[in-house]
């Protein structure tokens, strides 16, 4: 960092003193040739004619006023020349200067412009001319990556407008039929009683997780955060999924290390855990293993929740949780909610200093989390 600008600091250098040096041997000229040298006699003559005839002095007044201002004050006049002239070299060092200034304002405004050609610059700017192109690059990925997402929003729209209108035109249609046939008989319309029943906690479902997203963006805090037995939340999570897992005839293979500690807020984690749970038991090849692993790597926790189903491709890996992302074959089934839900567990689990990743062989598929271990006031 320190030798970042040495070849532009060299450069003003080398102009300051050529300055210096050219005004010195100007003002050295002056006075050896001008004044005292070969041209002494002509730029006497010049100081004589000049003060008789435009200042209408007489030969004798001319020449005292040479020996009184020219030829008494040599020093002070070399003094003053040399002055002037590195005034005259400071200035036009400050030219180059601003000319470099132009040349940065330019580079910038084509990064403002969003231009696609490299910045050049001057090699005494190259610093900043890497700085600058490091800038164009970022700049342009946020751009390209604010593009995916808006066109993801827009997808989500799309696919969440089509989610909420299958179950709500059920609820309207089995609604309309127990509405305008009272003579069903109660089997069928406990059965379509039923129906509606379930289309509309499925429309709760996906308005909830899009309501819990925007909270999630509206609320960045973690909230209170005090000690949680997180060894007995997963061991109570798991049991709780029981009826779930029977659904589908999936079993739930728990190993928890007994005592693992971490500080947080208490339902958000749940919700976390919650969330990557119902994903697993969604994806879930009927008569499955649901994996639920935790213990203690360090000073962290880690927990991993396995299943056996959907294979994750490696190119999505690292997309499944964005906020505006849906695996394209969970679009066409009917498992797991809006997409929402591990955008919502990753934002949670962020927040109280932790990670979240995926991985996936093409049976098993695999969420990792990543906590820091509580140990007596310390984590």
């Amino acid at each position: 960092m320190k030798g970042k600008y040495t070849r532009l600091k060299l450069k003003m250098l080398l102009l300051v003193v050529l300055g210096t040096i050219i005004a010195g041997a100007v003002g050295i000229f002056l006075l050896e040739v001008v004044i005292d040298g070969v041209l002494q006699d002509p730029f006497a003559r010049f100081f004589l004619w000049a003060a008789q005839t435009l200042f209408g002095q007489s030969r004798e007044e001319a020449l005292n006023l040479y020996q009184l201002y020219i030829r008494n004050n040599k020093p002070e006049i070399l003094t003053v020349c040399i002055m002037v002239l590195m005034l005259i070299a400071f200035y036009l060092v400050l030219g180059r200067l601003t000319h470099w200034l132009e040349d940065i304002r330019t580079a910038t405004r084509r990064l403002v412009e969003a231009q696609e050609d490299p910045v050049v610059l001057p090699r005494e700017l190259s610093p900043i001319q890497d700085d600058l192109n490091a800038i164009r690059v970022q700049l342009a990925a946020r751009e390209r990556s604010s593009k995916e997402a808006e066109q993801r929003k827009g997808d989500l729209v799309a696919f969440l407008a089509h989610d909420l209108k299958t179950p709500l035109t059920s609820v309207v249609g089995y609604l309309t039929l127990l509405h305008d046939d009272p003579g069903l008989d109660p089997a069928q319309r406990a059965k379509f009683t039923g129906i509606a029943l379930d289309k509309a906690l499925r429309l709760e479902e996906l308005l909830g997780e899009f309501f819990d997203i925007t909270k999630m963006d509206l609320d960045s805090e973690a909230g209170e955060k005090v000690p949680i037995q997180l060894s007995m939340l997963l061991e109570q999570l798991s049991d709780e999924f029981y009826p779930l897992f029977a659904e589908k005839n999936l079993t739930c293979a728990p190993d928890i290390q007994p005592h693992l500690v971490v500080r947080g807020d208490p339902d958000k984690l749940a919700r976390v855990f919650d969330n990557v749970l119902r994903n697993a038991v969604s994806y879930s090849i009927p008569g499955g293993t649901v994996d639920v692993w935790a213990k203690a790597v360090g000073s962290r926790a880690e927990i991993t929740i396995q299943d056996e189903g959907l294979e994750i491709p490696e190119g999505e890996l690292a997309n499944i949780f964005e906020k505006f992302y849906r695996l394209d074959a969970a679009r066409s089934s009917r498992t797991g909610g809006a997409g929402l839900g591990l955008a919502i567990a990753k934002e949670i689990v962020e927040l109280h200093g932790g990670s979240i990743r995926c991985e996936s062989n093409g049976k098993l598929t695999s969420f990792i989390i990543s906590l820091p271990l509580y140990r007596g006031g310390k984590t």
